[in-house]
């Protein structure tokens, strides 16, 4: 028998200051077998610090060509792309073709990540944004999370914002990685001033 995807329901306060962004999230999320909980973390992180109007996921595997999180516009015209893991350069090449603003969002170490991309065909590579997330006890945030009732602390901006894996600047506005190529201008960067509480999660 196929196994089928696990859904989650995460219940979400978000206060970005820098974007005058506050919001109370209801996020329904999938996790496919194949998926990590670190992978399906950094899809919720990656949506709160991008949140806008228009900003939905695809719907996975059943969508391959489709950006996984996307940003839209009332006419439907894509106005963000967002990669999740390690995607390749052809990948990549094609999101930085079809969108204003593309980024990366990864629980993997960038200093693995990068160096795939150099020499690769990218279009406007080095506008492309590279957002390593802080990496937790594996497996333990669903865990303490997915409970009926959110008797537990939340889940707070420690887990929720982007910092550098390595060598981490004093500067917390500093700008993040970004894909090693030369462009002309720099990449677009989400404030490191969001503050998100996951107060509740539990699966379907």
């Amino acid at each position: 028998m196929a196994l089928t995807a696990t859904i989650y329901n995460f219940d979400i306060e978000l206060a970005n200051v820098d974007r005058n962004v506050y919001e109370t999230l209801a996020l329904r999320v999938a996790q496919q077998p194949s998926e990590t909980e670190e992978y399906l973390l950094t899809r919720v992180i990656a949506y709160c610090l991008e949140y806008a109007e228009g900003i939905a996921f695809s719907r996975g595997i059943a969508e391959p060509d489709e950006p996984p999180l996307a940003v839209r516009d009332l006419t439907g015209a894509l106005r963000l792309w967002v990669e999740f893991g390690a995607p390749d350069a052809a990948r990549m090449h094609k999101a930085s073709k079809a969108a204003p603003r593309v980024a990366i969002y990864t629980h993997k170490d960038p200093q693995q990540l990068l160096p795939q991309y150099p020499g690769e065909r990218i279009h406007c590579a080095a506008q492309i944004a590279v957002h390593p997330l802080e990496r937790g006890p594996p497996a333990e945030p669903i865990a303490r999370l997915a409970r009926p009732t959110p008797v537990q602390p939340p889940l707070t901006a420690a887990h929720l914002h982007p910092h550098p894996a390595r060598d981490p600047p004093s500067d917390a506005t500093s700008p993040p990685h970004t894909i090693p190529l030369p462009a002309a201008n720099t990449a677009a960067t989400p404030t490191a001033s969001a503050i998100c509480s996951i107060t509740r999660c539990s699966i379907h």
